[in-house]
């Protein structure tokens, strides 16, 4: 099930409703600190703990965490970063009767919380705290942020003078952007949600496994979707593409070249001619991967998006896409940074508000790839997808992407759920791969994690 994702100000929002509602921030602060406790436990264990806590109420959290863990019957001592400053945090501090001590005077303890500054920080941390908190942690055998480890910024998944790795992240009521987008995300380890009762809308989600129908008796390869791969200078990257359709389910792939490629023979090979695209049963095209950017790669590409079919355009052919009006209607772009950059231009934001933005722009869903892919629709939907494997920096994969998720299309998938649909089979078949593999054995392997999607 897909997890919701909030900013900072989203966040706020949330909080405020629910203590509209009749819910005290006390009682906000007893859920979070509660839950953190209790996942730090599961955790670690009943190790001697260490609760970091600042003055907001990401402090208040720990203080409630620290009398929690201690009435588990843990050995607990509290490092202070001044007093707190809400009333919430205050109310919170008074309820701790137990040891406390300066955070700058602090001794490692196996288990540290760090409770410092959540969400909502925006300015670099202070160099001194960032050292003390460092040496805290190297001492301890197993560390865990509270909503967010403290240095990081929430929306954009920036660092703010920190760079501090955790075993596990409590996330107060819901994920937050840091949690998915780099560099914050590699610094989060585990990621648990600690349930505060907020309300949190669909706007924006983590990316979860697909539920993807398999065969009926009554399907035909027609039914399960034609793809039609329209090649060109490059035809490699097409023949991944094909490929990986394959695998990914199509009950038909075509690919459309002048270059003879090796190929499996249940996928077949046709010499390019538009007159082809015009192939009613054609359910999806997939254009691209390998097509140059010359006068024919862009007749190519004008054919594609006059086709009329639901459409995946990757690689040389967001260069060729023209800017001053909107893609054709069912259309997945799929660009890596340097091709969002000069699809779209220098963006302003975080890479969700990028992603958003370009969507919007373009008429089209966006799959903003990388190490933090975000998928985003032009009515302002998103997902994140949870990291994903460093091995897929490597040629080809992209053009793997591009495949799956012309399979789902052609399958009957809407744009923006065949998107999220192919990035997680990407990722997954990534996963199950391990270290050093290629994009051959990427498009290979697609088909396993797509039969298991379909149980």
């Amino acid at each position: 099930m897909s997890r919701p994702v909030l900013t900072a100000a989203e966040t706020r929002v949330a909080e405020d409703r629910l203590i509209a509602a009749g819910t005290g921030a006390d009682q906000l602060m007893a859920r979070a600190g509660a839950g953190l406790a209790r996942a730090a436990l599961a955790l670690a264990g009943p190790l001697p703990a260490l609760v970091c806590c600042g003055p907001g109420n990401n402090g208040g959290d720990g203080y409630v965490a620290a009398r929690w863990l201690r009435e588990a019957g843990l050995d607990v001592m509290v490092a202070a970063l001044g007093a707190p400053s809400s009333g919430a945090a205050a109310a919170a501090r008074a309820g701790w009767d137990g040891p406390v001590v300066p955070l700058d005077r602090a001794a490692p303890r196996p288990l540290l919380i760090d409770a410092l500054f959540g969400t909502g920080l925006s300015r670099p941390l202070a160099l001194p705290v960032a050292a003390t908190l460092a040496r805290l942690m190297a001492g301890a055998q197993a560390t865990v942020a509270a909503d967010l480890p403290s240095g990081v910024d929430t929306d954009s998944g920036a660092l703010l003078g920190a760079e501090l790795p955790f075993d596990m992240t409590v996330a107060m009521g819901a994920l937050k952007p840091a949690h998915l987008l780099q560099p914050a995300a590699g610094l989060c380890g585990r990621l648990v949600v600690a349930e505060i009762g907020l309300a949190a809308g669909d706007r924006t989600q983590e990316l979860a496994a697909p539920r993807l129908p398999p065969p009926g008796a009554g399907d035909h390869k027609y039914s399960r979707g034609l793809v039609a791969v329209i090649g060109g200078a490059m035809p490699g990257a097409a023949r991944l593409a094909a490929v990986a359709a394959a695998r990914a389910g199509a009950g038909y792939v075509r690919l459309i070249a002048d270059t003879p490629a090796n190929l499996p023979n249940a996928i077949v090979r046709q010499g390019w001619d538009e007159a082809a695209l015009a192939d009613p049963r054609i359910a999806a095209i997939v254009a691209g991967p390998g097509l140059g950017r010359d006068g024919i790669a862009r007749r190519r590409l004008d054919a594609a998006c006059a086709a009329g079919r639901p459409l995946v355009i990757d690689g040389d052919a967001l260069h060729l896409l023209p800017r001053t009006r909107p893609a054709p209607p069912l259309t997945v772009l799929t660009p890596h940074e340097g091709e969002f950059v000069a699809r779209f231009g220098d963006l302003p934001g975080s890479k969700l508000d990028r992603a958003r933005a370009a969507a919007m722009r373009a008429g089209a869903v966006i799959v903003f790839k990388g190490a933090d892919t975000v998928i985003a629709a032009p009515d302002g939907r998103a997902a994140i997808a949870p990291p994903a494997s460093p091995w897929l920096s490597t040629a080809g994969t992209g053009d793997v992407l591009a495949g799956a998720i012309g399979t789902l299309l052609a399958r009957g998938l809407a744009p923006f759920a065949a998107a999220g649909a192919g990035v997680w089979l990407h990722a997954s078949a990534a996963a199950r791969l391990g270290p050093a593999f290629i994009a051959d054995d990427l498009a290979a392997a697609i088909g396993g994690v797509a039969g298991e999607a379909g149980r």
